[in-house]
């Protein structure tokens, strides 16, 4: 058995707002606002999708308090044509992000029998276009090592590395590491 490599927190920054992709939903798929009782439709898409992290209605208390009007303007959930809701992102926002306001694309999700249906693509450009339409210039992301699919959508996206310490560094190289080879050359680092 190999030695499980080492998951770290990373962030990714898109210093503008201009130009972001867009993508339609397929047919049969919506999207529709956060509505109350959706903190557990929250966490149990967030449960499914992720097996490394342990989703709770505290951790959704955590991340988003309980500011119900800013949730029903930014929070999104992806709906199948039974309106399921299967996916879930957030046009959140960081007040102050290195000394900067920014829009931060919060909490990404897919259950994971819909994954690999290109639906994370239209679901984040709803959530930047709503950064956008907010006032947000900027964006950040927070997300892990061992989210390369993750990782790839948001270079698609725009969003680059935030290398601030020499910690940020090994954790990015180890990224590049990781990335299918047509994606490597697109992640630039000073090295």
């Amino acid at each position: 058995m190999g030695q499980e490599k080492e998951q770290l927190n990373i962030s990714m920054i898109r210093e503008d707002l201009e130009g972001l992709p867009q993508y339609e939903l397929p047919a049969g798929f919506s999207l529709r606002r956060w509505r109350s009782g959706d903190e557990k439709t929250w966490t149990d898409i967030e449960s499914a999708a992720d097996k490394h992290l342990q989703i709770s209605l505290e951790v959704y208390a955590t991340e988003f308090g309980p500011d119900a009007e800013a949730l029903k303007l930014r929070q999104y959930f992806l709906c199948d044509a039974e309106e399921n809701a299967i996916g879930t992102a957030t046009a959140w926002y960081d007040k102050d992000y290195h000394g900067k306001p920014y829009g931060r694309v919060h909490w990404v999700a897919i259950v994971p029998h819909m994954q690999g249906r290109g639906l994370a693509k239209p679901l984040l450009s709803a959530v930047c276009n709503r950064l956008v339409e907010l006032g947000h210039e900027r964006a950040v992301l927070g997300t892990q090592t061992y989210r390369i699919p993750a990782i790839c959508l948001y270079m698609k996206f725009g969003f680059g590395p935030d290398v601030r310490s020499e910690r940020d560094l090994r954790a990015w190289r180890g990224v590049r590491e990781n990335l299918p080879a047509d994606r490597r050359d697109l992640l630039r680092l000073e090295d």
